[in-house]
């Protein structure tokens, strides 16, 4: 088992992707943050800053209609011309300094999650077109390690010049990052057909077609919806496990994701040389598997055992999406990646916020010893349904 992140970042064209990648999540992550900590600062209303999570999440919901978009353009064009608008449409934050311009916030939120599912897309595709195929699966798992990465590093640096100058300093820094990640996706050398606008030109719906008739996509979808689905199951009683099994404060919940988040780098890395050496299939049953046996364990009342399940679930989560997102890639026409690649986003996702949002009434109701098995037991069955034809 080979590892090959030394060839992807020998790779021109894939050193550079990554580049923009985390310079773009770098501020991404900062403001995500930060857009919660300004709404509450400036309203003192946890609903209103809860709201800007959803703003940006929301977006989703429509990704199959901005997956289309995307495959209506060449993919580098799109993400610089994005990357730069996106630069210009933060500066009206500048002007948020009080409740009642709490508005222009989340405006402005809204064309961002607009923005992120449309980039997504178009780097779907670009990836497939300027990467060798081969290196596929160690370039979307370093992707993952960019993104974790970030969120681990970014919101520590989002929250102090916050604190120490206010919001607008986020948004400048994020205006900062993507403007970098604009130039950086202006130096790939890649040769994109312009896409032919027919009558008969695929349609909105064509990428849930190729998912649900892919003897390849649809499983691994599939599976990515059972296990986000399970996953928001699994956040929504984070608070209870670190209250009712450890007896800890809430601030530990803190320290658990950490040890989440350092466990999905890691799962990156792994990544592409697992997925040669096994399949996907076979990968992310394995990830799923890990995930489901952390979340089971969470019942056990150690600290020591609580974080190591936290870097288990980090490690073993992403590997479905990781898997789902390079079969797309491998399996999809070049004119429909980027609607397949957004359906199958859309899909994997929308379960995830369902059960974040039904798990935190279900555990007021049901203890959360007696729900941490449930979510072991469906993941593994999860697991087995994904290994049957691996």
């Amino acid at each position: 088992m080979r590892w090959a992140g030394g060839a992807v970042l020998r790779d021109r064209n894939a050193g550079l992707y990554l580049s923009g990648v985390v310079v773009s999540g770098f501020g991404s992550s900062a403001m995500w943050l930060a857009a919660g900590i300004w709404v509450k600062s400036l309203t003192g209303s946890d609903s209103l800053a809860a709201l800007t999570t959803f703003t940006l999440w929301a977006p989703t919901l429509i990704g199959p209609l901005l997956g289309t978009v995307a495959d209506r353009f060449r993919r580098r064009p799109l993400l610089i011309f994005s990357n730069l608008a996106m630069s210009v449409l933060l500066l009206p934050l500048l002007a948020v300094d009080s409740a009642q311009r709490v508005w222009i916030l989340f405006a402005v939120l809204t064309v961002y999650g607009v923005s992120s599912v449309l980039q997504d897309a178009a780097e779907a595709g670009l990836v497939a077109t300027a990467v060798d195929g081969r290196l596929l699966g160690d370039v979307n798992g370093l992707r993952t390690t960019a993104n974790e990465g970030m969120k681990l590093l970014a919101p520590i640096a989002g929250a102090a010049l916050f604190t120490r100058f206010g919001g607008a300093s986020v948004a400048v820094l994020d205006m900062m990052s993507f403007a970098a990640a604009a130039g950086i996706f202006a130096l790939l050398r890649v040769r994109e057909e312009k896409p032919v606008r027919q009558a008969a030109a695929p349609g909105l719906l064509e990428g849930v077609r190729r998912v649900r008739s892919s003897p390849v996509l649809r499983p691994l979808v599939l599976g990515g919806a059972a296990t986000m689905g399970l996953a928001g199951l699994n956040g929504a009683l984070i608070f209870a496990v670190a209250d009712s099994v450890l007896g800890r404060s809430p601030a530990f919940v803190g320290v658990l994701y950490a040890a989440q988040g350092a466990g999905s780098v890691l799962s990156g890395l792994l990544a592409g040389p697992l997925l040669r050496r096994f399949g996907e299939r076979a990968f992310a049953a394995a990830g799923v598997a890990l995930f489901a046996t952390a979340a089971a364990l969470r019942v056990l009342p150690y600290e020591a055992v609580a974080l190591v399940c936290s870097a288990a679930i980090g490690l073993g989560l992403p590997c479905v999406l990781i898997a789902a997102m390079t079969a797309v890639q491998r399996e999809t026409p070049d004119a429909v990646v980027g609607r397949t690649a957004a359906t199958a986003g859309t899909l994997m996702f929308v379960p995830n916020a369902l059960t974040l949002a039904a798990g935190a009434a279900l555990v007021a109701l049901v203890d959360v010893r007696a729900l941490l098995p449930v979510i072991g037991a469906l993941g593994l069955l999860t697991a087995l349904l994904l290994a049957r034809r691996a």
